[in-house]
């Protein structure tokens, strides 16, 4: 194993297994929330980010409509673009790959990338982990479809599983009091909406506000440095 394998194609292979196994629950909760087998599969092959899947199920199962469930998710996904823009000067992916590369930018590649020290280990862990990743969690969402139409949603408590689902996802990124500041804030603005606003609507706008207040709070770190480097 070892000489076919280096630590870090065995670390990116580790760690697609454990985050393919969501895609389980991402597969039954889909069906929950009113999809079929074969929209479950498009959703987890074409928008391919755990976070924004969850939260685009959570909408439809809450009542919400396509369109706010569509933008509640790409809210999510704006993330990713920035992933991008760090993995492209680490990786440097060909014209060719750039899709590609793309599409497999995701918060474990781009981390597991981001903690290599040479370029090729770099590369290593973004490709291997992108694409492990992604073929263990549109394997795991089949699963997971085929689970659901053997349950009950309502007996088992998938009907409100998608939100403990997407909390499990986001709780391990909370890290220091900012964090979870914005977090609180989020939740308390969802609260507070959810009787005065159409379904799906709370979470855009939660969103919205979170991450402004996460802006602000970088803008205040980065002057706070600068005014100490000075």
């Amino acid at each position: 194993m070892s000489k076919r394998f280096s630590p870090v194609m065995t670390a990116s292979l580790s760690l697609s297994f454990a985050t393919g196994l969501y895609g389980i629950s991402f597969g039954a909760l889909a069906l929950a929330a009113g999809l079929n087998t074969w929209q479950a599969m498009v959703l987890s092959l074409l928008m391919f980010t755990g976070g924004s899947q969850f939260a685009f199920i959570g909408v439809l199962a809450t009542g919400g409509t396509g369109a706010a469930a569509t933008g509640s998710a790409a809210l999510l996904f704006t993330r990713n673009a920035i992933y991008g823009a760090q993995m492209n000067l680490r990786v440097r992916p060909s014209a060719r790959s750039t899709l590609l590369a793309a599409h497999v930018t995701i918060d474990e590649s781009a981390g597991l990338a981001t903690l290599q020290d040479s370029p090729d280990q770099q590369r290593t862990a973004f490709w291997w982990t992108g694409i492990g990743v992604f073929v263990c969690w549109n394997a795991f969402t089949f699963v997971g479809t085929q689970l659901g139409e053997r349950v009950d949603p309502q007996a088992w408590g998938l009907d409100g599983a998608a939100v403990a689902a997407f909390v499990a996802l986001l709780w391990p990124r909370i890290k220091n009091r900012d964090h979870a500041a914005v977090a609180v804030l989020g939740a308390f603005v969802t609260l507070m909406l959810i009787p005065a606003v159409p379904a799906g609507v709370p979470i855009i706008l939660a969103a919205a506000v979170s991450a402004a207040a996460g802006w602000a709070l970088a803008s205040k770190h980065e002057s706070r440095n600068a005014g100490k480097a000075s």
